[in-house]
Order: structure tokens, then C-alpha cells, then sequence
């Protein structure tokens, strides 16, 4: 996911450098999960995922795999069909010192009437950031990876966050949810960042 814009605009996204900032090592950790990120036209980002059954060391190993390639991509937040597997399953971390936050089969209960239009943007929409239209406040039932039932109330960029991730798992993007101008000018940016040849976008779409 992306940024959040108000007066003064808060980050929806992580605040980190801008590519061309960042040091080799860091970008070429980037660049490499990237590449492991399904990107928009991808079938698999318009696939509803599975409900997780088997809460077993495999779903262990894959939330470590997630959250490590979302750190490494330089994103808060990442849904396991950005990466190809129709598992109910996402990782996030809001705050860089925060451990990671693990959500299976994450289902929202509740939602505040409070509503923010915020802007963001996702790793598998490289250099796209639309407004988006979200609840302030929700209330999450899931699992973690070890099958222990949870209850998260989220606010703000969490609850944002969450959400965004949970529309992945369902087969939503967040083209879906701006308006129509916006989303042209997002498949025009989309189409110049994945041309042969572009430049490697920022590092400030990262949900």
C-alpha cells in the first residue's frame, strides 16, 4: 500500500527513501523480492483465496517467507496472493520496530462510521497511488499461524492497512475503489512504470 494524504498528509505507506536513495545493497534486496510480487493483469490478483484449514509448519514457513520478502520489498503490508497463493493469508507491520502482524482467515466484524479518504498505493500496482475511501476503525476476527484465535482493533494506518490486504484476499484492487479519472491516470502511470526500459519506481507504493 501507499501513502495517506491529509493536512499534513500522514504516510499510509512506509516512510522510506525514495529509490534513487536508497543504499545498493537495499535496493538490490528490493528489486529482488519484487520480483516475487504478482503485478496488476496477474489473474491471481482477481482470484478470491481459500480459507486456510491446515494450520501446520508449512503455513509457518510461508508467514516467515511473507513477512521477509514484504521488509525486504520495503512494504507495511502484504497478501499471500500478491505472491501466487490462495491462502486467507497477510502479513503487516505499520511501525518498523512493531513484530509482524499475522492474520488467518481474517474476517471483519465490525466497522466505525468514521471515514477517511486517504491516499495509496500497492506493490502489485507499481508507481500507482489513487484516494481510497476507508472506515477510521475496525474490528478484525482471525487466526495467527499457529491456528490461536484473535481479535484486533485497528485504527488508523493498521486499520487501513488491514483492510487494503483483506480486499487482496478477495480478489480486490484498489483501482476498484477511487474514482474513474483517477484510475485512467493510475493505468497511465501503471503503463509507463512496467514499459521495457522504465526506471525502477520509488520506494513509496508499498502496501
Amino acid at each position: 500500500m501507499a501513502q495517506e494524504s491529509t493536512a499534513p498528509p500522514e504516510e499510509a505507506q512506509e516512510p522510506q527513501e525514495p529509490q534513487e536513495r536508497l543504499d545498493p545493497e537495499t535496493r538490490a534486496r528490493r528489486e529482488a523480492a519484487l520480483r516475487y510480487v504478482r503485478t496488476y493483469g496477474d489473474p491471481v490478483l482477481r482470484s478470491r483465496a481459500r480459507p486456510v484449514e491446515a494450520f501446520d509448519e508449512t503455513l509457518v514457513e510461508e508467514v516467515r517467507r511473507m513477512g521477509r520478502l514484504m521488509d525486504d520489498a520495503l512494504g507495511i503490508g502484504l497478501a499471500a496472493t500478491q505472491l501466487g497463493v490462495m491462502h486467507r493469508v497477510l502479513v503487516y507491520k505499520v511501525d518498523p520496530d512493531a513484530p509482524l502482524g499475522v492474520l488467518v482467515n481474517p474476517t471483519i466484524e465490525w466497522s466505525g462510521d468514521e471515514l477517511e479518504t486517504l491516499e495509496e498505493g500497492c506493490l502489485s500496482l507499481p508507481a500507482v497511488g489513487v484516494e481510497v475511501e476507508r472506515p477510521v476503525y475496525v474490528r478484525v476476527r482471525a487466526s495467527d499461524e499457529h491456528g490461536v484465535p484473535l481479535t484486533v482493533e485497528a485504527a488508523g494506518l493498521e486499520a487501513r492497512v488491514i483492510q487494503h490486504e483483506i480486499d487482496h484476499l478477495d480478489g480486490v484492487l484498489i483501482l476498484d475503489r477511487t474514482s474513474r479519472d483517477q484510475r485512467k491516470q493510475a493505468m497511465r502511470a501503471m503503463r509507463e512504470a512496467m514499459a521495457p526500459g522504465a526506471p525502477p519506481t520509488d520506494a513509496s507504493s508499498a502496501i
